[in-house]
């Protein structure tokens, strides 16, 4: 091996080891890789600039500037707290709900944006009927990942991939992705009532409270509601019909972000680009620097190598070894970094005889979507929920959501296992 692959391999472990001992940012890490990737002559400048995915990046702004103008409204608020009272404020009605409204919110809007929009209300909710949050947050936590699967838009891994292989437009994830994460939401439900059902009993006076609140004082700006709805709506078709227009999906995005800033003006300009996670853009550029070393160096090549050699090129255990290896990776690491790096290693096993790459693309998505839910650390969403728990008083521990979230997670991965195989493999 050369001695600049040795060089890239071993800034690529310690940065690595670095993310997963959290005693620094991700972000500052993952910056500080990128930049010695360049120092030690690895990778030159404009290499490196090359290998930044700017459409990843494009759609994550725009999306964070459209999602940061609309929770100025109130919306989202609205929806959970008139899902409750159409639960007539039964906890395990309520439960299934907010489950459903976040799965389905997270498949259009980024994950930790949804918590972060959830999490007050369902304080506000299970205060008013005495009981305790913690089922209602672990659920929502899992509905979060499970939701974000489902669509090019829902989760940083399928933005990542939709973005490195064009031929995987937003209707290609919808109709590949959503089915079986239809069939997860439909297994989970009985699965989290059994779970959680002794847990969150209620009085019927304490549910007439749910009943007598009133959601509509909730919407705060009805015109600017009104104008987020339909940019909103519009960009949603726009990632429908992006292909056959021959537009990038952060096109589609950039272009309703701006179109909502001019629609609104100036006052929520500084509000809106305070609303975008520049600490997670920044995390994203210094990963396409730090993976562009291992490629530019042919380490990948032979990392795809080895994985052909292991499954001998057989389309079933190749998807078989991405999804499982993909799902208790991204349990316990980040899975951003880990399908950074997997994209390259996929697209090398595309050069290598493996001609049918669309399962493989698949398997990835599903195990690094769905295995974030087997740990507290496997995603964003879920540190950010435990953070707010804890502020309110009720921690959620390591131990405690292992409990639930990693049987659930094995579940979810042993499905697409099922699903994998008939759809594509049969």
């Amino acid at each position: 091996m050369e001695q600049q692959a040795i060089w890239a391999i071993a800034i690529f472990l310690l940065i690595y080891g670095l993310i997963i001992s959290e005693k620094i940012h991700r972000t500052i890490l993952a910056m500080a890789g990128a930049v010695l990737m360049i120092i030690f002559g690895i990778v030159d400048q404009e290499t490196a600039l090359h290998h930044i995915d700017f459409n990843t990046l494009g759609l994550l702004v725009g999306m964070m500037l459209i999602v940061g103008i609309t929770s100025e409204t109130g919306l989202f608020k609205y929806v959970a707290l008139k899902a409750a009272k159409v639960s007539k404020g039964q906890p395990k009605r309520i439960l299934v709900s907010l489950f459903i409204i976040t799965a389905v919110c997270s498949a259009f809007l980024d994950n930790v944006t949804t918590v972060l929009l959830m999490v007050p209300v369902t304080f506000s909710i299970t205060k008013q009927l005495r009981i305790n949050p913690l089922p209602f947050l672990i659920s929502q936590i899992i509905a979060s990942n499970v939701g974000g699967t489902a669509t090019l838009i829902g989760d940083p891994p399928n933005i990542m991939i939709g973005s490195a292989v064009k031929e995987l437009t937003f209707m290609a994830f919808i109709s590949n992705l959503a089915p079986v994460v239809i069939i997860i939401v439909l297994a989970y439900i009985p699965l989290l009532l059994i779970m959680f059902g002794k847990q969150i009993k209620s009085t019927p006076e304490l549910q007439q409270r749910i009943m007598e609140m009133d959601e509509h004082s909730l919407i705060s700006d009805h015109k600017l509601l009104r104008k987020c709805l339909i940019v909103l709506g519009a960009t949603i078709l726009g990632f429908f019909l992006h292909q056959s227009l021959h537009l990038e999906s952060a096109t589609v995005a950039l272009s309703g972000a701006f179109l909502l800033l001019l629609l609104t003006g100036e006052s929520m300009l500084e509000k809106a680009f305070h609303s975008v996670e520049w600490i997670t853009i920044f995390f994203f550029i210094g990963l396409f620097v730090l993976v562009s070393g291992l490629v530019e160096t042919g380490v990948i090549a032979e990392l795809a190598a080895k994985a052909i050699d292991l499954t001998g090129g057989d389309l079933l255990l190749s998807s078989m070894l991405i999804l499982w290896l993909s799902a208790i990776a991204s349990a316990f690491l980040d899975n951003i970094p880990f399908v950074a790096t997997m994209i390259p290693l996929i697209k090398e096993m595309g050069t290598m005889g493996v001609s049918n790459l669309e399962p493989l693309w698949w398997s990835l998505a599903l195990g690094a979507c769905l295995g974030g839910n087997g740990t507290l650390i496997g995603a964003s969403a879920n540190l950010i929920v435990a953070g707010l728990a804890g502020k309110e008083g009720h921690p959620i521990t390591f131990m405690k959501y292992l409990k639930y979230g990693f049987p659930l997670m094995i579940l979810s991965i042993v499905i697409s296992s099922v699903y994998i195989y008939l759809r594509y493999l049969m």
